[in-house]
C-alpha cells in the first residue's frame, strides 16, 4: 500500500469516545480566533470561495476553467488533506426580509413599499425560503504543535488563494466566529435568530463554544439521524462511472433543501504514485505471462488474453502515462452528502431523488448504515474524515467533480434587479460596493431599458434617503418622479423656467482652480452653439480669458452675491479687442440675447427636491445639446452641495449618446464620470444606440471602466462590439440575442449574470411603464 495512504489512514483512526451529550458529538477540541480548529493532533482552517460562471461559459472558457481547477488540485500539499464543501443554506422569510424588504417610513409611500415587498417575497425560490449556496475549502493536517500548524497554513492557504484568484474566484480565510456560524446554521437550521458569539465573553463566563452551535438533540439511527425537529441522512458515492459529466455535482446540490456535499481529497506524492503504478503494472504483466505460459503448456498457442486482464493492463498503463507524461497526480477521493428534511417521509423522498440523479450519471449513492455520526463528522467542513471509502482518482477525474456552477450577485443591503436565470435566486446588487458605482443600461428600443432604470430609481427612493436626479430628454419619467413625491422641472425655449448655465457652487474645482473646470464647460457650451470643430485656437483662448474675468468678483467675494450669467459673458466678449471675440459673441447671441436665452438668465426654479427630473424634451433640436450640457453642469453643482451635506446622489442620463456627438461635451461628461465617485455619486447612462456610442473613444473608455452594466436585447452589430469590449462569450451573448423585454445580462464587478425580471402589474408597474397602451388604459 502507498505510504501516504497508510499514514493518512493510521492518523485518521484516532480513537474518539462515544459521545454522551450533544456537545460531545461535535468533535472540536480547541479553537483559535484566527479560525484554526484542533481535533486531537489534527488542525484545520477553512477558506470560503465564490462561484464562477462555469455553467454558461463557452466550450473554450470551460476548458480553461477546468484546467485552472486542475492546477489548483495539483498544487495541493501532499502533507495535508483537503475537503471541498458545497453547503445549501436556507434563509427564512424573516431573515430574507431583514436584509432586503423595506420598512415603513410613514411618508405616504408605504403602500408602494408594501407592494415592492410582496413582489420580492413572491419571487423567493421555494416559497418558504431562499436557498443560498456557500463554497468552502478546508485544509487539515496532523502537526505536533500549534506553531507548526500555523506556519503550515500560512504557506498553503496563500497558494490556494492565489490559484482561486487565477480562476476569477475570490477566496477569504474564515475566522473562528465565521466557521462556527457555518456549523450553527446547519445544526440549528430553521432558527431565525442571528448567530452571535464572542470568544472573550464566552471564556469569561466559562461557557463552551459548543453550547452556541449544538442542536437541542441529536439521535443517530441505522440509516438516518434526528437533529432537533429535523431528519437527516448521510450518503456517500459508492460506485463511480467510467465517464462522469461535469454537471453531476451541480445537479446533486440543486435540491432545494438544507444540505452539504463534500469531496475529501488526499494527494499522493508523484514518486510514490509512479512507483505504485509500476508495481501494479508489473503484477498485471506477471499475471498475463503466467496465464499465457499455462495455455502454452496445454498446447493452446493461439489463446487470446482474457478481456478483463487486457483491460486491467490497458488502464494501468494509461494511469502510468497520466502520471509521467500528462502532468496528472494520483489523488484519493471520497464524496459524501448530507441532506435535511422536516419529516421522515420527505427525507426518504429526497433521498430517492438524489439516488435518481446519481443513477442518471451511472453512479450510485448509498446511505451509511450505522455510520451516520461518522458520516456527519466527515461531510461538514471541519477537516475530518471518518469514513473509509476512498477511491483512486487522477487530477482530471477529480476535476470533473467541479464545485462551480454560476456566479451570484447577493450584496448586503442590495436592491433587486431580477432573478438569476441559472439558479433562480434573486439578484441583489449594491453598486456602492463596487470599485465605482457608475453604470450603463443598454438595449434596443422596447427591450425594457427605461423600465430597468425606473425600477432601480424606485428602489432607491423607497429604501434610502439619497438624492436622485434624472436628465429626461423624452419626458417619460414624470409619472415615476411625481409618484414618488419628486419634482419635475420643465425647460423649453418658451418656458418661464430658467437655469443659469454659469452657476457655480463653492468647491466646484475640488481644491483646484474652479475657473479651469468652468472654462472647459464654457468651451463645451460654445462648441455646441457654434458647431463641432469650428472653434479656432484664438477663440478658445479668448473664451478662457473671458471666463476668468466674469468670475473674478464672484469668487473673490466668497461665492456670494449675483452669479454671472451668459449675458455677462457675452458682454465681456464684446469688450475684447480681438475680432474673433466679436465673432464668438455674434455666434452665441441667439442663445444669450435672442429668443433662445433660456440658459442665459439667473436660475428661477427650485431644484432642492430629493427626487428631481429635468424635462428637456421641448428644448428643440438647437437647444437640446446645449440643454443637456447645462443641466449636467447644474447636476454637478448639486453633487458638490450634497457632498458637503454628506448625502449620496444618483444621476440618470437618458439618451446619453447625444452627449458624445461633440468633443468638448464628451470630455466634460468623461471628466464628470471620473470625478463623481469621490463625491458620493453614481451616474447611469441609458442608450439604445450602442453602435453610435462605441464609435466615440471617450464613450468606449467610460463603458469599459464602468463596473455596472445592464445589457438587454441587443442588435447583432452591437452584440459583436460588446463581446469584444467586455470579453463576453458566445454562450453569454445568447442571453441578449432576440430575447423578450426584461431579459439580458448584468455585469456587476467581475460577475456577468444572466437575469430575467417579470415585474407584476400594479401601482409600481403603472408608475414605471412606458407603453402607451398601458398609460392610456390607466
Amino acid at each position: 500500500m502507498i505510504r501516504t495512504l497508510q499514514t493518512a489512514l493510521k492518523q485518521d483512526r484516532e480513537s474518539t469516545p462515544i459521545p454522551k451529550s450533544v456537545q460531545e458529538a461535535i468533535p472540536i477540541s480547541r479553537i483559535w480566533p484566527d479560525g484554526m480548529f484542533q481535533f486531537g493532533s489534527k488542525y484545520s482552517k477553512t477558506i470560503r470561495f465564490t462561484d464562477i460562471n462555469y455553467a454558461i461559459a463557452s466550450k473554450e472558457d470551460k476548458t480553461a476553467m477546468f484546467l485552472g481547477y486542475s492546477e489548483l488540485l495539483n498544487a495541493l500539499d501532499t502533507g495535508s488533506a483537503t475537503k471541498i464543501t458545497i453547503v445549501n443554506r436556507k434563509v427564512s422569510r424573516q431573515q430574507f426580509g431583514e436584509g432586503v424588504l423595506l420598512p415603513d417610513k410613514g411618508d405616504g409611500l408605504d403602500y408602494l413599499r408594501n407592494e415592492y415587498n410582496h413582489i420580492l417575497t413572491d419571487k423567493v425560490v421555494g416559497g418558504d425560503g431562499l436557498v443560498v449556496q456557500d463554497r468552502y475549502i478546508t485544509l487539515s493536517a496532523h502537526r505536533r504543535s500549534t506553531e507548526e500548524a500555523r506556519t503550515f497554513f500560512d504557506r498553503v492557504n496563500q497558494e490556494v488563494l492565489s490559484r482561486l484568484n487565477q480562476l476569477d474566484s475570490r477566496g477569504t480565510e474564515l475566522d473562528a466566529v465565521e466557521r462556527l456560524e457555518i456549523l450553527h446554521n446547519f445544526y440549528r437550521t430553521g432558527e431565525t435568530e442571528p448567530f452571535t458569539f464572542d470568544l472573550k465573553t464566552s471564556m469569561k463566563k466559562g461557557c463552551s463554544f459548543k453550547d452556541t452551535i449544538c442542536p437541542s438533540s441529536l439521535e443517530f439511527k441505522k440509516d438516518h439521524f434526528v437533529m432537533g425537529d429535523k431528519f437527516g441522512r448521510v450518503l456517500f458515492l459508492r460506485e463511480y462511472a467510467s465517464y462522469i459529466k461535469d454537471s453531476m455535482i451541480q445537479e446533486l446540490t440543486s435540491l432545494n433543501r438544507t444540505m452539504a456535499l463534500s469531496m475529501d481529497i488526499i494527494p499522493v506524492p508523484t514518486d510514490e504514485a509512479v512507483r505504485e503504478m509500476q508495481n501494479r503494472l508489473l503484477g498485471v504483466e506477471t499475471n498475463v505471462t503466467n496465464w499465457q505460459r499455462k495455455q502454452n503448456q496445454n498446447n493452446n498457442f493461439s489463446a487470446v488474453v482474457p478481456y478483463d486482464m487486457e483491460q486491467q493492463r490497458k488502464e494501468t498503463r494509461e494511469m502510468l502515462d497520466d502520471l509521467t507524461t500528462r502532468d496528472q497526480r494520483m489523488l484519493f477521493g471520497l464524496v459524501t452528502l448530507v441532506h435535511l428534511a422536516d419529516t421522515k417521509e420527505e427525507l426518504d423522498s429526497d433521498t430517492e431523488a438524489l439516488h435518481s440523479l446519481a443513477r442518471k450519471h451511472l453512479c450510485q449513492l448509498s446511505a451509511l448504515n450505522w455510520q451516520q455520526h461518522e458520516g456527519l463528522t466527515t461531510v461538514l467542513p471541519l477537516g475530518l474524515r471518518k469514513i473509509d471509502a476512498l477511491r483512486t482518482l487522477t487530477t482530471e477525474a477529480t476535476a470533473v467533480l467541479t464545485p462551480f456552477k454560476a456566479q451570484e450577485v447577493h450584496h448586503q443591503n442590495g436592491i433587486y434587479y431580477g432573478q438569476n436565470v441559472i439558479s433562480k435566486n434573486l439578484i441583489l446588487a449594491n453598486r456602492r460596493e463596487l470599485l465605482n458605482g457608475n453604470g450603463f443600461v443598454l438595449g434596443v428600443s422596447g427591450s425594457g431599458k427605461s423600465f430597468t432604470a425606473k425600477r432601480e430609481l424606485a428602489s432607491l427612493a423607497l429604501s434610502t434617503e439619497d438624492d436622485i436626479i434624472v436628465l429626461d430628454p423624452e419626458a417619460e419619467y414624470r409619472p415615476i418622479v411625481e409618484g414618488l413625491g419628486g419634482e419635475v422641472v420643465h425647460i423649453s425655449a418658451t418656458s418661464s423656467n430658467h437655469i443659469n448655465a454659469m452657476d457655480m457652487e463653492q468647491g466646484y474645482g475640488d481644491g483646484e482652480n474652479p475657473v479651469v473646470l468652468k472654462s472647459e464647460f464654457l468651451l463645451s457650451l460654445c462648441e455646441q452653439l457654434v458647431g463641432a470643430g469650428k472653434l479656432s485656437a484664438k477663440e478658445k483662448s479668448i473664451i478662457d480669458r473671458c471666463t476668468a474675468k466674469v468670475y473674478h468678483d464672484y469668487i473673490k467675494g466668497g461665492y456670494t452675491g449675483n452669479v454671472p450669467t451668459l449675458q455677462d459673458f457675452h458682454a465681456e466678449l464684446l469688450l475684447q479687442e480681438e475680432v474673433e471675440a466679436r465673432d464668438v459673441a455674434l455666434a452665441i447671441e441667439l442663445f444669450t440675447q435672442g429668443s433662445l436665452n433660456t440658459f442665459a438668465q439667473p436660475t428661477n426654479v427650485d431644484v432642492q427636491s430629493r427626487i428631481l427630473c429635468y424635462d428637456i424634451r421641448d428644448l428643440g433640436k438647437q437647444l437640446l445639446p446645449v440643454g443637456m450640457l447645462v443641466v449636467m453642469d447644474a447636476i454637478f453643482n448639486r453633487i458638490l452641495r450634497n457632498r458637503a451635506l454628506g448625502r449620496n446622489t444618483w444621476v440618470y442620463i437618458d439618451e446619453i449618446y447625444l452627449m458624445f456627438q461633440h468633443e468638448f461635451s464628451a470630455n466634460f461628461l468623461f471628466t464628470l464620470w471620473k470625478r463623481v465617485r469621490k463625491y458620493g455619486a453614481c451616474c447611469t447612462g441609458l442608450t439604445q444606440n450602442v453602435g453610435d456610442l462605441l464609435q466615440s473613444h471617450t464613450a468606449r473608455a467610460m463603458l469599459a471602466n464602468s463596473e455596472f452594466l445592464v445589457m438587454l436585447n441587443q442588435a447583432s452589430t452591437d452584440r459583436a462590439e460588446l463581446s469584444k469590449l467586455l470579453n463576453i462569450s458566445d454562450n453569454q451573448l445568447s442571453y441578449i440575442t432576440n430575447v423578450d423585454a426584461g431579459r439580458g445580462l448584468i455585469k456587476c464587478g467581475s460577475a456577468i449574470v444572466p437575469f430575467v425580471d417579470s415585474f407584476p402589474k400594479g401601482a409600481l408597474y403603472q408608475l414605471m411603464t412606458s407603453k402607451l397602451s398601458e398609460i392610456v388604459g390607466e
